[in-house]
């Protein structure tokens, strides 16, 4: 059987832990094959990132079309993109093509919780939500997008993300590794029809770099495998699990390291 193709549109991240690098191990990992679209170029290692080059949203557009024209994409996964016209330039590629797979991590909110995106990229990121199949916000995140405080319970969040739907978004998995759970991790997803809880044992590991990237690139992989979004959130963050269980044995870098993303696969090799 042929794979499904996975498309990444998102920034590059040199050390290999997030952004591109890391939805294409995702994807490989999770039995997708990957293409990618780059919207920005990063100077940055485990221990930050130190600079941003944006690549000019026309030529965004033109990587789009000529991949569309040629290569049947089954999922796409959306992740940095900059700035406004940039935003745009995907928003057109998805009205013009619809897709019934679109994950979209909205990458706004810097690990020191400072917003990464000017105001006019942030009005732009609410106009794309309606056009992805589910969204994948952190509580900072999801707060940004609802221009509100930040949930400080699963409770709270479970709101957000219900009112993030009520907004527009199609489906919402909100993430809540930035809740104060104690030992468990809980994420909610949240559609029309309601809301559905997930919750696992956390991880205690400093190398956690790329676990939003990857999460949402897990899912677009999984989800043409898959018979529903509940099953595709449940097997993606198992998947991650695992991927966090063995990151302290890459040794990768004297910051925040990347999880392991083909932990199953090096098993034993």
């Amino acid at each position: 059987m042929r794979p499904p193709v996975a498309l990444s549109i998102a920034g590059s991240d040199p050390s290999g832990g997030a952004g591109i690098q890391a939805d294409l191990k995702t994807f490989s990992a999770l039995g997708a094959y990957g293409a990618c679209v780059i919207t920005a170029l990063t100077a940055q290692n485990t221990t930050g990132v130190y600079g941003i080059h944006e690549v000019p949203a026309p030529f965004v557009a033109d990587q789009l079309r000529v991949l569309s024209e040629d290569v049947r994409l089954d999922a796409v996964k959306i992740g940095m993109l900059a700035n406004a016209a940039i935003i745009e330039t995907v928003a057109a590629f998805l009205a013009e093509t619809p897709r019934d797979v679109v994950v979209l991590d909205p990458v706004m909110v810097a690990t020191s919780g400072d917003l990464l995106l000017r105001d006019d990229a942030v009005r732009a990121m609410r106009d794309l939500l309606p056009l992805a199949s589910v969204v994948t916000p952190n509580a900072p995140e999801l707060a940004a997008l609802l221009d509100t405080t930040e949930a400080g319970s699963v409770d709270e969040l479970a709101d957000q993300a219900r009112e993030l739907v009520r907004r527009g978004a199609q489906r919402v998995l909100a993430k809540g590794g930035h809740l104060d759970t104690g030992d468990e991790v809980a994420d909610v997803l949240a559609d029309p029809s309601g809301i559905e809880l997930f919750r696992s044992q956390g991880v205690v590991t400093v190398n956690t770099h790329g676990t939003g990237c990857s999460l949402s690139s897990a899912l677009a992989a999984l989800r043409p495998q898959r018979p529903s979004w509940s099953s595709t959130v449940r097997d993606a963050r198992s998947w991650l699990t695992t991927a966090l269980e063995a990151a302290d044995g890459l040794d990768i870098g004297h910051g925040h390291g990347p999880v392991h993303h083909f932990a199953q696969l090096w098993e034993g090799r």
